[in-house]
């Protein structure tokens, strides 16, 4: 378990999102082929993922997210906490080399790090424990429906967790104190308003503009593919749970 937050601001805050950030992939799509490889029958529950999706913008990404996640039904609670320490043992070596050095950076200089992420909090608390995070914050769920109960931890809500969690003294005029934030996603925006200064990791168009226009830094690590039909073909093998997992898990 983390140590308790002292309620004495630290030196500094360190932000961080995680999928497109930490490392190019998104975690959902590698969990569920980490799972499938593993257990093949819960690839079936992929055509009624795909059946919901013209109801997409119904439900909008937490009650897509509830769908996606049926593949997860009928798993032991005990059986989900060993996939998701495992899974994230293994995706330790996708992390971007350039943001791990910026992470230890942060941590040399005494900041407090923060994970805020919109993935699942199963494995998004292991991957923040084997990062050495100080506190890392994902999206609950509670398995048992077919369709999982869940508040997802995106945009705004990110921010809100944040404030409620963290003492008074670590803000000042409604930032973090001398707080660097990174993310790649437009749905941080709101997360980016409690930073004195911002990475953006590989942005769109649309957030690389904003990013010039607000004076933040971009970077842009290499990614594992060479183009979109390579990146798409890769996408759709981790949704079908075929093939090898990009990160090496096997």
């Amino acid at each position: 378990m983390p140590a308790p937050l002292s309620k004495t601001p630290p030196a500094g805050v360190a932000l961080f999102d995680l999928d497109g950030t930490l490392l190019a992939w998104d975690c959902q799509l590698l969990f569920r082929h980490f799972v499938v490889r593993r257990e093949p029958w819960r690839a079936v529950f992929l055509p009624v993922f795909l059946a919901f999706l013209p109801l997409a913008g119904l439900l909008e990404a937490a009650g897509m997210k509830r769908v996606f996640l049926s593949y997860l039904w009928l798993m032991e609670r005990e059986a989900l906490a060993g996939y998701s320490r495992e899974f994230a043992k293994s995706l330790m070596p996708a992390i971007y080399p350039e943001l791990r050095e910026r992470l230890e950076r942060h941590r040399a200089a005494g900041h407090l790090l923060i994970l805020a992420s919109a993935s699942p909090e199963f494995y998004v608390r292991e991957i923040g424990h084997g990062l050495g995070f100080d506190l890392t914050l994902g999206t609950p769920v509670e398995l048992g429906p077919f369709f999982p109960d869940l508040e997802n931890n995106k945009g705004a809500a990110k921010v809100q967790c944040l404030r409620e969690l963290l003492p008074s003294a670590y803000f000042e005029n409604a930032k973090l104190r001398h707080c660097h934030g990174y993310t790649d996603s437009c749905a941080d925006l709101p997360m980016l308003t409690l930073c004195d200064s911002v990475t953006v990791v590989n942005p769109s168009s649309r957030l690389a503009a904003i990013a010039e226009e607000s004076g933040w830094e971009i970077v842009r690590p290499a990614r594992p593919w060479n183009s979109r039909i390579g990146f798409a073909r890769r996408a759709l093998a981790l949704l079908l749970g075929i093939g090898r997992d990009p990160v090496g898990m096997g």
